[in-house]
Protein backbone atom coordinates (compact mmCIF):
# COMPACT_ATOMS: atom_id res chain seq x y z
CA UNK A 1 0.00 0.00 0.00
CA UNK A 2 1.43 3.48 -1.00
CA UNK A 3 1.05 6.30 1.55
CA UNK A 4 0.06 9.80 -0.01
CA UNK A 5 0.83 13.08 1.29
CA UNK A 6 -2.46 15.32 0.18
CA UNK A 7 -1.56 18.73 -1.08
CA UNK A 8 -4.62 20.74 -2.60
CA UNK A 9 -2.93 24.21 -2.44
CA UNK A 10 -0.52 23.00 -4.97
CA UNK A 11 -2.90 22.65 -7.78
CA UNK A 12 -2.61 25.65 -8.83
CA UNK A 13 1.13 25.08 -10.02
CA UNK A 14 0.46 22.36 -11.61
CA UNK A 15 -3.01 22.75 -13.44
CA UNK A 16 -2.79 26.37 -13.51
CA UNK A 17 -1.92 28.95 -16.85
CA UNK A 18 1.34 28.14 -18.24
CA UNK A 19 3.65 31.22 -19.16
CA UNK A 20 5.11 30.93 -22.93
CA UNK A 21 8.95 31.82 -22.48
CA UNK A 22 11.05 33.47 -19.90
CA UNK A 23 8.73 33.56 -16.39
CA UNK A 24 11.16 35.92 -15.23
CA UNK A 25 10.89 38.53 -18.06
CA UNK A 26 6.84 37.54 -18.16
CA UNK A 27 6.83 38.58 -14.39
CA UNK A 28 9.40 41.88 -15.04
CA UNK A 29 6.85 43.53 -17.85
CA UNK A 30 3.60 42.82 -15.91
CA UNK A 31 4.05 45.12 -13.06
CA UNK A 32 0.51 45.37 -12.81
CA UNK A 33 -0.20 42.02 -11.56
CA UNK A 34 2.28 42.43 -8.79
CA UNK A 35 -0.65 40.60 -6.60
CA UNK A 36 -1.52 37.35 -8.51
CA UNK A 37 2.45 37.01 -9.41
CA UNK A 38 3.35 37.15 -5.76
CA UNK A 39 5.50 40.17 -6.63
CA UNK A 40 7.18 41.37 -3.24
CA UNK A 41 8.92 44.63 -4.36
CA UNK A 42 10.23 46.28 -7.69
CA UNK A 43 12.49 49.09 -8.93
CA UNK A 44 14.33 49.86 -11.98
CA UNK A 45 17.07 47.31 -11.64
CA UNK A 46 15.16 44.10 -9.92
CA UNK A 47 12.37 42.44 -8.28
CA UNK A 48 11.82 40.58 -5.49
CA UNK A 49 9.14 37.77 -6.33
CA UNK A 50 8.33 34.37 -4.13
CA UNK A 51 9.34 31.08 -5.36
CA UNK A 52 6.28 29.50 -6.34
CA UNK A 53 8.14 26.11 -5.32
CA UNK A 54 10.12 27.45 -2.07
CA UNK A 55 12.14 25.49 0.07
CA UNK A 56 11.07 26.75 3.31
CA UNK A 57 7.92 29.37 3.87
CA UNK A 58 9.09 32.78 3.05
CA UNK A 59 11.74 31.66 0.23
CA UNK A 60 11.96 34.41 -2.18
CA UNK A 61 14.24 35.58 -5.44
CA UNK A 62 16.17 38.84 -6.15
CA UNK A 63 15.61 38.97 -9.99
CA UNK A 64 17.37 41.48 -12.08
CA UNK A 65 14.64 42.95 -15.24
CA UNK A 66 17.97 42.01 -18.19
CA UNK A 67 17.69 38.75 -19.65
CA UNK A 68 20.59 37.11 -18.87
CA UNK A 69 22.37 33.89 -17.97
CA UNK A 70 25.39 35.89 -16.83
CA UNK A 71 26.41 37.06 -14.15
CA UNK A 72 29.40 38.95 -15.39
CA UNK A 73 26.58 40.71 -17.53
CA UNK A 74 25.21 42.94 -15.48
CA UNK A 75 26.23 46.13 -14.80
CA UNK A 76 27.99 46.96 -11.56
CA UNK A 77 25.36 49.42 -10.45
CA UNK A 78 22.51 46.80 -11.10
CA UNK A 79 25.00 43.38 -9.47
CA UNK A 80 25.43 46.23 -6.09
CA UNK A 81 21.84 46.82 -6.34
CA UNK A 82 20.97 43.09 -6.16
CA UNK A 83 23.71 42.94 -3.34
CA UNK A 84 22.06 45.51 -1.17
CA UNK A 85 18.68 43.72 -1.82
CA UNK A 86 20.02 40.31 -0.28
CA UNK A 87 21.52 42.24 2.63
CA UNK A 88 17.58 44.47 3.15
CA UNK A 89 15.95 41.33 2.56
CA UNK A 90 18.60 38.93 5.04
CA UNK A 91 17.37 41.95 7.83
CA UNK A 92 13.67 41.65 6.79
CA UNK A 93 13.87 37.86 7.00
CA UNK A 94 15.65 37.46 10.33
CA UNK A 95 14.41 40.73 12.26
CA UNK A 96 11.09 40.87 10.64
CA UNK A 97 9.69 37.19 10.23
CA UNK A 98 12.20 35.43 12.55
CA UNK A 99 14.65 33.62 10.99
CA UNK A 100 17.09 32.18 12.57
CA UNK A 101 19.24 32.26 9.26
CA UNK A 102 19.23 32.88 5.83
CA UNK A 103 21.06 30.74 2.82
CA UNK A 104 21.41 33.29 -0.39
CA UNK A 105 22.86 31.81 -3.66
CA UNK A 106 22.81 31.54 -7.24
CA UNK A 107 23.05 28.51 -9.65
CA UNK A 108 24.70 29.33 -12.12
CA UNK A 109 23.47 28.01 -15.36
CA UNK A 110 21.57 24.56 -15.50
CA UNK A 111 24.53 22.42 -14.40
CA UNK A 112 24.85 23.95 -11.56
CA UNK A 113 21.51 23.26 -10.58
CA UNK A 114 19.66 26.70 -12.12
CA UNK A 115 15.47 25.70 -12.19
CA UNK A 116 15.57 28.22 -14.81
CA UNK A 117 18.81 28.52 -16.31
CA UNK A 118 18.45 31.53 -18.76
CA UNK A 119 17.50 34.28 -16.58
CA UNK A 120 19.90 35.01 -13.03
CA UNK A 121 18.28 35.07 -9.85
CA UNK A 122 19.39 35.15 -6.67
CA UNK A 123 17.47 32.79 -3.63
CA UNK A 124 16.80 34.42 -0.33
CA UNK A 125 15.55 31.45 1.81
CA UNK A 126 15.20 31.63 5.79
CA UNK A 127 15.56 28.92 8.14
CA UNK A 128 15.02 27.72 11.70
CA UNK A 129 16.48 25.51 13.76
CA UNK A 130 15.56 21.86 13.46
CA UNK A 131 13.47 22.89 9.96
CA UNK A 132 15.44 20.01 7.83
CA UNK A 133 14.48 16.28 7.81
CA UNK A 134 14.69 13.74 5.34
CA UNK A 135 11.41 13.70 3.48
CA UNK A 136 12.88 15.86 1.00
CA UNK A 137 15.57 13.64 0.22
CA UNK A 138 14.26 10.20 0.36
CA UNK A 139 10.58 10.86 -0.80
CA UNK A 140 11.18 13.30 -3.02
CA UNK A 141 8.71 16.00 -1.37
CA UNK A 142 8.72 18.98 0.38
CA UNK A 143 6.56 20.15 3.11
CA UNK A 144 5.43 23.62 3.17
CA UNK A 145 4.24 24.10 6.71
CA UNK A 146 1.84 27.00 6.32
CA UNK A 147 -0.31 28.63 3.44
CA UNK A 148 1.61 30.41 0.30
CA UNK A 149 -0.97 33.40 0.35
CA UNK A 150 -0.42 33.72 3.72
CA UNK A 151 3.16 33.98 3.95
CA UNK A 152 3.23 36.18 0.69
CA UNK A 153 0.91 38.92 2.38
CA UNK A 154 3.32 38.74 5.90
CA UNK A 155 6.23 39.43 3.68
CA UNK A 156 4.82 42.09 1.80
CA UNK A 157 3.60 43.97 4.43
CA UNK A 158 7.54 44.02 6.22
CA UNK A 159 8.65 45.55 2.61
CA UNK A 160 8.47 48.93 3.21
CA UNK A 161 10.26 48.90 6.46
CA UNK A 162 13.14 46.43 5.30
CA UNK A 163 13.48 46.83 1.65
CA UNK A 164 12.38 50.33 1.02
CA UNK A 165 13.91 52.58 3.72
Amino acid sequence: MKDILYAPWRNEYVAGQKIEGCVFCHISSNAKDDASLHVLYRDEHCFIVMNKYPYTPGHFMIIPHMHTDKLEALSSETWLHVSDLAQKSVRLLKEGFGAHGVNIGMNLGETAGAGIAEHIHLHVVPRWQRDTNFITSIGNTRVYSTDFEKIYKRIKELVPKYIEL
